[in-house]
C-alpha cells in the first residue's frame, strides 16, 4: 500500500457510481448520444469530495465480485434478488440500468488514465477491499459510500469515518461513533451485531423475524454484543420475553453463520499498488482522447485542476 503517509480516502465506487447515475439526468451525453450522467457524476463526486476533505490518498474500490459464492454457500438468499444472470464459471451477473453498464468501462479507464489507484480484488466485493486498506491504514481514514454496511468500520480510536452521501456528495453524513450511538445505540463494532439482528431486504438477509432495529439495539444494550444474547438465550434467569427466546432460538442457525456474511474482510490480498493522490495525469494522452470520446468536459477539467492545487 504505498503512498500512505496521511489521510486515506476509500470510494465504494459502485455505490457512488449508481448514486450519480440516478441524480444526473441521462439527458449528459457523449457527443455520439450515449449517456454519460455516470462517469460525469463520479469526476464531479471525486472533485468535491478532495476540495472539500484533502486526502492525501485516494483509492477507488471496485466489486470484482459483489456476490462472493462463500457467502452465498452461508446463506443462499444473500442478494439473491440482484442476480440478472447466473455464471458456473464466474461471479453472477447483476441487474444494472441498461445505460448504466456500458458506462463502467469507461469509469475504470478515466481513472486508469487519471492515475487514481483502482483496486479490485477477485471472489470480494469492495467492502472487503475497504476493510483491508482500513485495517492497514496508519493514519486516518475516510470511507465514502452510501452503504450502510460499512458503518462497522467506523472507529474514533483511529480516526475512521464514514462519509455518506445524503444528496450528491455536497451533503454528507459525517459517520462517527458518537453518531452512531445517538442513532443506532451501538458503536462501530457493534453495528455488525445489531444488522445481522434485524437483517436487510436489500442484501438478502433475513435477520432474526421479529427483531427490528429498536429492540435489537436494546437487546445488545442489555446483553453487550450477540454472543452475550444468545449466552442470555441459555440462562433462563435472563431478561428475555417468552417470544424473544423462541425467535432467537429457532434463528440459531442463521445467528451462526451471519456474523461471516455480515462482517467486511479484513484480509484480502491485495495488490501493491501506489495511493497517492495524482497530481498530474498517469497517461495524458490516454485522458485527452476518453475526454474528446465521451465529452467529459468541464467535470474532467474541475478534477484536473483540483488534484494539480
Amino acid at each position: 500500500m504505498r503512498g500512505v503517509t496521511g489521510r486515506l480516502m476509500l470510494l465504494d465506487t459502485a455505490s457512488l457510481y449508481f448514486r450519480a447515475y440516478f441524480g444526473v439526468p441521462d439527458s449528459v451525453k457523449a457527443p455520439d448520444g450515449t449517456p454519460v450522467n455516470a462517469v460525469r457524476g463520479l469526476l464531479d463526486f471525486i472533485d468535491r469530495l478532495v476540495k472539500d476533505h484533502h486526502p492525501d490518498a485516494l483509492v477507488a474500490c471496485m466489486d470484482a465480485d459483489w456476490r462472493p459464492q462463500w457467502r452465498v454457500d452461508l446463506i443462499p438468499s444473500y442478494k439473491a434478488h440482484r442476480v440478472a444472470e447466473e455464471h458456473e464459471a464466474g461471479p453472477d451477473e447483476e441487474v444494472v440500468p441498461d445505460t448504466l453498464s456500458p458506462q463502467v468501462p469507461v469509469i475504470e479507464a478515466v481513472l486508469d488514465a487519471l492515475g487514481i489507484a483502482r483496486v479490485g480484488v477477485a471472489g470480494y466485493e469492495a467492502d472487503d477491499v475497504i476493510g483491508t486498506f482500513t485495517a492497514r491504514a496508519k493514519g486516518p481514514v475516510d470511507i465514502v459510500t452510501g452503504d450502510r454496511d460499512l458503518y462497522q468500520l467506523v472507529d474514533d480510536e483511529r480516526g475512521i469515518r464514514v462519509l455518506y452521501p445524503l444528496k450528491g456528495v455536497g451533503s454528507l453524513q459525517l459517520t462517527d461513533e458518537a453518531w452512531l450511538r445517538e442513532k443506532y445505540g451501538v458503536d462501530g463494532r457493534g453495528y455488525v451485531d445489531l444488522a445481522l439482528l434485524r437483517g436487510d431486504p436489500s442484501d438478502g438477509l433475513p435477520g432474526v423475524p421479529g427483531i427490528g432495529e429498536k429492540t435489537a439495539a436494546k437487546l445488545l444494550t442489555e446483553f453487550g454484543d450477540l454472543a452475550g444474547i444468545m449466552a442470555a438465550l441459555d440462562d433462563p434467569k435472563a431478561k428475555l420475553t417468552p417470544s424473544q427466546r423462541k425467535r432467537l432460538d429457532e434463528a440459531r442457525p442463521y445467528v451462526a453463520v451471519a456474523p461471516t456474511v455480515v462482517r467486511v474482510a479484513d484480509d484480502v490480498p491485495l495488490p501493491d499498488v501506489d495511493t497517492a493522490l495524482p497530481r498530474t495525469p498517469r497517461d495524458e494522452a490516454a485522458l485527452q482522447g476518453l475526454a474528446e470520446r465521451w465529452g467529459l468536459g468541464g467535470s474532467l477539467q474541475r478534477l484536473l485542476s483540483t488534484l494539480a492545487a
